[in-house]
């Protein structure tokens, strides 16, 4: 099966936490947006804010890793059951801001009303873009003088 390239969103706290515990969590714990992901999958955060509900306006990618394995499982809690699938985060990824991207990625490019789609709180990416931003979120080796004046994306 071919391997696919997911944006979720989720306020930066969250991806923090998800990080943190190696998994991915789409729409608030739902399932029917983990099922559409495969193993292997390329999967980026973008946080529009800080904190949900009410965090100070961010607008990064926040993490970005591969989807470990199939399975989808609910985590055990007192009162909430979300649903969620492991994930390789990469750890050396740092935030990045989408304003840069914005003329680069096929998903924001021509569209003023880009951030609309984000609502469903999951699209698939092109690998295009999702090269652009793995670039984008990759810490720069100390002998690359280029960093950050000549990225290729601009």
């Amino acid at each position: 099966m071919a391997i696919r390239y997911w944006l979720a969103v989720a306020s930066r706290d969250h991806v923090r936490t998800a990080v943190d515990l190696g998994v991915a969590q789409i729409s608030h714990g739902t399932r029917p947006n983990l099922e559409r992901m495969g193993d292997a999958d390329g999967l980026v955060y973008y946080s529009p804010k800080t904190a949900y509900p009410d965090g100070d306006p961010l607008k990064q990618f926040t993490a970005i890793g591969r989807i470990a394995g199939t399975e989808i499982y609910q985590a055990l809690s007192l009162d909430w059951r979300p649903w969620r699938r492991r994930v390789d985060w990469d750890e050396t990824a740092e935030p990045a801001p989408i304003r840069p991207l914005l003329g680069a990625l096929e998903f924001t490019r021509n569209a003023p009303d880009w951030g609309y789609q984000l609502r469903a709180g999951l699209i698939e990416l092109s690998r295009h873009d999702f090269e652009i931003i793995r670039d984008a979120m990759r810490r720069p080796s100390p002998d690359d003088r280029r960093y950050p004046e000549e990225r290729h994306w601009l």
